[in-house]
């Protein structure tokens, strides 16, 4: 695979695992990290478009991007955790939480789908998550974070609709790493059945082996760390 790799939130544990084994693999001609903790030309925060244009407009540069990765999301915040019940909704909690979770990741959309090259089979991949599934939901709770999943998942199904009509071959999915020894998942681990809990290498290198299966025809769909498709 050549072109370019991008990774959007390489300063978290499963983003940085990633550009590390992208780097590694040396199957790209360049690697692209970007994340809101690094400074200067690296910087991109997805709470401000700006810094999400100026990324786009680096990469635009060359190498095309053959592999674009939005590895971002949030669950907890300081004293704020996912909701059991619809009496702890917060209107400003929830709001966080779609402009981290949707809005933010739909705004890297919009400014790298045009930097797809027309041959090829690009990807697009976006780290969503099972709670996300509406098809999938049986135990309720953590209303805004499987809201905001929700709408990605939807938002990455357009994006996949659209990507196709300047890329015919793109391939633009959803993916779910599992839970993955990091701080997003750090209060919950508590729950996680033995060996269901992922370090950040092994969750990368499974990411990066179910990238490597997809073809056109899995485009816009919501795939699972081991390959499986998880119904939206």
């Amino acid at each position: 695979m050549s072109g370019s790799a991008v990774v959007i939130g390489a300063s978290g544990a499963i983003g940085g695992a990633i550009e590390r084994a992208l780097i590694e693999e040396g199957a790209h001609d360049r690697v692209w990290g970007f994340a809101r903790s690094r400074t200067g030309a690296d910087h991109l925060d997805l709470l401000d478009e700006p810094s999400i244009a100026a990324a786009a407009a680096r990469v635009a540069a060359g190498p095309s991007p053959s592999l674009i990765l939005i590895a971002t999301g949030l669950l907890h915040e300081g004293d704020r955790v996912p909701e059991r019940s619809f009496k702890e909704l917060d209107a400003e909690w929830l709001a966080r939480s779609y402009a981290v979770n949707a809005i933010g990741p739909a705004l890297v959309l919009k400014h790298f789908l045009p930097l797809l090259p027309k041959t090829g089979e690009p990807v697009v991949a976006a780290l969503s998550a099972r709670v996300g599934s509406i098809g999938d939901n049986g135990l309720g709770g953590w209303h805004g974070y499987r809201a905001a999943k929700a709408a990605l998942n939807m938002l990455t199904r357009n994006a996949a609709i659209e990507a196709k009509r300047q890329s015919p071959r793109a391939i633009v999915v959803g993916l779910h790493p599992g839970t993955v020894d990091s701080a997003l998942s750090k209060p919950f681990q508590g729950n996680v059945a033995p060996g269901s809990l992922f370090a950040p290498d092994r969750a990368a290198m499974q990411l990066l082996d179910v990238i490597e299966e997809l073809k056109p025809k899995d485009s816009g769909k919501l795939f699972a760390w081991d390959g499986a498709e998880i119904p939206f």
